[in-house]
């Protein structure tokens, strides 16, 4: 029985993906939940497993080409689960090549020596082959190309580092004229690499906001020394009740929230010529991943108590990492929080993350020596300082707005009350 492989839903607000890479080709065996290709959308990369068991008889899309969700991707035979190809999945689908003739009559310049021969059959994918083709490369040139790919194969990889080795530039460099001997010195090339798909989504979508949005940056300082000794005197007890790390996140997550339902423009987005309203604060926090950045939001954080934003905090961070977000929840912020002080850097200037109209940068908690003022006149003091980056849309927000909303953060870290039990 033949089982048809579809582009699957990945969220409620994706209409289409992209096909990143198969894990599998034809002619393979593939198991129940055993992963066949990697899919990726404007919001998160997955991979996807195999609904069915069986061999896979037919790809129907090739990498690159954007599908539209319930459209067949590939087919499955679940009445053949050899691992061994017969002749027909020895030879690349046609559907998949560009102008086969063309390949054909550009590859065949040497048949000296066949591809595949009594020892070893090798197969060459049709992305491998359409290189080939266009760079005119010769059959002997083809099987000189090392493979890294499952059981040897060519990989598109492969196939363009060979061919940009192989295209190095030379100079020519005259050691004596007298005599006219030429000798030929390669240039040093840099490694090229194809971006990522998140990458690449990464780019394009820094790239909008910053042609959309008018950015301005104010900073200010932070005096974090009450949260810092509560952590440390609170640290312990958290871990034993929550059996995860008690951090600073969370403090800055409900710090924000507060100076937002102060001032709703904040949480507001731009449509058009009109300014709509967001009745939630939903917080979209960075998390970075191997691959990237991600933003999932954390939604009604106006609803939540401290300890309901740590355990969403933990909980969303843990699952970006470990890949398991879900596309929906890459949506749907009001305001985005992004925390490079975790890497030790003091400031930064973030982009903001569209359509929301500000983000806010936090730094890295440092001790440094600040003026203490009191009744009994002015000292110098040790104190744990972080600094808090606001950008916001100009827009909408003016430079008193901006000022006022960080200063309301800061003022709300600073005076925040730390009963809390655990």
């Amino acid at each position: 029985m033949i089982i048809d492989v579809v582009m699957p839903k990945m969220g409620e607000s994706i209409t289409e993906g992209t096909i990143l890479e198969w894990k599998k080709q034809v002619g393979d065996s593939i198991a129940m939940d055993e992963i066949l290709l990697e899919i990726g959308t404007d919001k998160v990369d997955s991979e996807i497993p195999s609904s069915a068991e069986g061999v896979i008889v037919e790809i129907l899309a090739k990498p690159n080409d954007v599908i539209e969700v319930g459209k067949v991707i590939a087919k499955i035979s679940s009445e053949k689960k050899s691992s061994k190809p017969n002749d027909s999945f020895e030879k690349p689908d046609e559907s998949l090549s560009v102008d086969p003739p063309e390949i054909v009559e550009k590859i065949s310049i040497d048949h000296s020596k066949p591809i595949n021969n009594q020892k070893e059959k090798k197969f060459f994918s049709p992305v491998v082959m359409k290189i080939v083709a266009e760079n005119q490369l010769s059959l002997n040139e083809l099987e000189k190309i090392p493979g890294t790919g499952r059981g040897g194969r060519v990989t598109k990889k492969d196939a363009l580092l060979y061919i940009n080795e192989k295209e190095k530039p030379e100079t020519i460099n005259l050691k004596n004229e007298s005599r006219d001997i030429v000798q030929k010195n390669k240039m040093i090339t840099s490694n090229e690499e194809e971006m990522s798909h998140m990458r690449q989504m990464i780019s394009k979508h820094m790239v909008d906001s910053l042609s959309t949005s008018a950015h301005v940056y104010v900073m200010t300082d932070v005096d974090m020394s009450r949260i810092v000794e509560f952590v440390k005197l609170n640290e312990v007890s958290f871990k034993n009740q929550e059996s995860y790390n008690l951090t600073y996140t969370p403090f800055v997550v409900q710090a924000a929230v507060q100076a937002l339902l102060e001032f709703p423009k904040m949480n507001a987005s731009i449509d058009d010529t009109k300014i709509k309203y967001h009745r939630n604060v939903n917080i979209g926090l960075a998390v970075s991943i191997e691959q990237g950045l991600m933003v999932p939001s954390l939604l009604h954080c106006e609803e939540k108590n401290f300890l309901g934003l740590c355990r969403s905090v933990n909980d969303i961070a843990k699952r970006a990492r470990e890949g398991g977000i879900n596309p929906d929840e890459l949506s749907g912020s009001t305001f985005s929080i992004t925390n490079f002080g975790v890497f030790g850097v003091t400031l930064g200037t973030p982009i903001i993350n569209q359509p929301n109209v500000g983000i806010l940068g936090v730094g890295a908690i440092k001790k440094r020596p600040v003026v203490v003022e009191d009744i009994d006149g002015d000292s110098i003091g040790i104190k744990n300082i972080m600094m808090l980056s606001l950008g916001f849309d100009h827009r909408l927000i003016d430079g008193a707005e901006g000022s006022k909303f960080i200063n309301s953060i800061k003022r709300n870290l600073e005076t925040m009350s730390l009963e809390f039990n655990f």
